[in-house]
């Protein structure tokens, strides 16, 4: 299947489609943002309410967001996986246009910097209620973040524009200074996803620790490194013997997910490759083996649990380019990788050019979200180019 798709086509609608929206978008956590439930005190102030409203929003399988007031806007975590993406292309081919995406995507990034805190940090562009808290509107996260700072660090290799690198240091100050930490009886630490919770959360914790290890890298700081191994080592001691992780320590946390394990994988992978530290091979050994043997299926779907294909979410297809990238394994498994991405240009591609959000067993959720479809297929795509230049204009023989 995967020999007769153009990938290099798909990117492009991908692209065009991304490009007419401004980059500008829904995402399956921003009902709060509706103009109409804020107008009703009684809902707006109920976290039961406001729990109800976003999952069934998320669940949805229509898009009722424009009905009830919900703009689309900006998301920081998106334009930094833009940000990687467009870093990505100009590395494949140095088009001044490239770069003047790189350039626009950095600007856009420090401007909507969350103010207040210790270091430079970023959230989300809604209200977000979970089950373990709540997050007011551009609340900063670990995740979002990191995944931002690691986008300025790839810009700043390619423009050298200081500013960039100046916010991704800072951004440790808040990730060392405002994460709350649960400390095993070793002394290891985890960090918390948000200033405003206490929760455990692996792939977040292991999130800020890549960030301290490539900034280490640069800057030689030793605490830095000191700091990361300590939430890595606490994150390693809760792999099961299988090689999985749960999602978290929470009773409702018990999860074990198809990209967060992809998001653990390459944050150990990441940490050794910024610090030189190979203690933890094992436990990425481990973890890998068990990940490729268990989220995917001889189709080319992407599980989303280890135990429930669905829903195929979006999200994971994505995840495994990302993952073979960083582990240095794309060669070894880019028949899969192929395999993967093809099955779901043909089943998740609308014929508009975004990506789907979900396939449930019962009915697709075809809403076109930015960051949770959008941005992560944009820039699976461009690490499947920089590993296969071949497919980089159109080219699908090199399948």
């Amino acid at each position: 299947m995967s020999e007769s798709i153009d990938f290099f086509n798909s990117f492009k609608q991908l692209s065009a489609f991304c490009s007419r929206e401004e980059y500008k978008g829904y995402d399956p956590y921003d009902s709060l943002n509706s103009k109409l439930f804020q107008a009703v005190p009684l809902l707006s102030k109920s976290r039961f309410a406001k729990l109800a409203w976003t999952q069934f929003f998320k669940r949805a399988p229509f898009n009722l967001r424009p009905l009830v007031g919900v703009p689309k806007e900006y998301n920081p975590k998106a334009l930094g996986l833009f940000l990687t993406s467009y870093c990505n292309l100009y590395e494949i081919d140095s088009q001044s246009d490239y770069l003047d995406q790189i350039n626009f995507f950095g600007d856009r990034i420090l401007e909507l910097q969350s103010k207040g805190w210790s270091g430079s940090c970023w959230g989300y562009n809604f209200d977000w209620q979970a089950r373990a808290f709540f997050q007011p509107k551009y609340t900063p996260t670990v995740v979002a973040t990191t995944f931002i700072a690691c986008a300025l660090l790839d810009a700043f290799a390619i423009t050298k524009r200081e500013e960039f690198f100046k916010a991704a240091r800072s951004a440790c100050d808040f990730v060392l200074k405002d994460l709350y930490r649960t400390y095993d009886d070793k002394g290891d630490f985890s960090f918390s996803y948000s200033p405003l919770d206490k929760s455990v959360v692996f792939n977040a914790s292991l999130l800020g620790a890549r960030l301290l290890s490539r900034v280490y890298s640069i800057s030689g700081e030793k605490e830095l490194f000191e700091e990361a191994k300590k939430a890595v080592n606490f994150a390693c001691g809760y792999q099961q013997e299988n090689g999985a992780w749960s999602y978290g320590t929470l009773p409702f946390h018990q999860w074990i997910d198809n990209f967060h394990t992809g998001y653990n994988l390459e944050c150990l992978s990441d940490y050794a490759k910024f610090t030189g530290d190979q203690s933890f091979d094992g436990y990425l050994k481990k973890g890998f083996d068990y990940y490729i043997q268990t989220f995917f299926t001889a189709e080319g779907i992407s599980k989303y649990y280890n135990n429930s294909t669905y829903p195929v979410d979006i999200h994971a297809p994505t995840q495994l380019l990302i993952t073979l990238n960083k582990l240095g394994q794309f060669e070894e498994y880019k028949e899969l990788a192929t395999r993967v991405m093809g099955w779901t240009i043909e089943n998740m591609q609308s014929p508009k050019g975004y990506f789907y959000y979900q396939i449930n067993k019962h009915f697709t959720s075809r809403i076109p979200y930015m960051r949770w479809a959008q941005a992560w297929m944009f820039l699976s795509f461009t690490v499947l180019f920089k590993n296969d230049k071949r497919l980089y204009g159109g080219n699908s023989d090199g399948n």
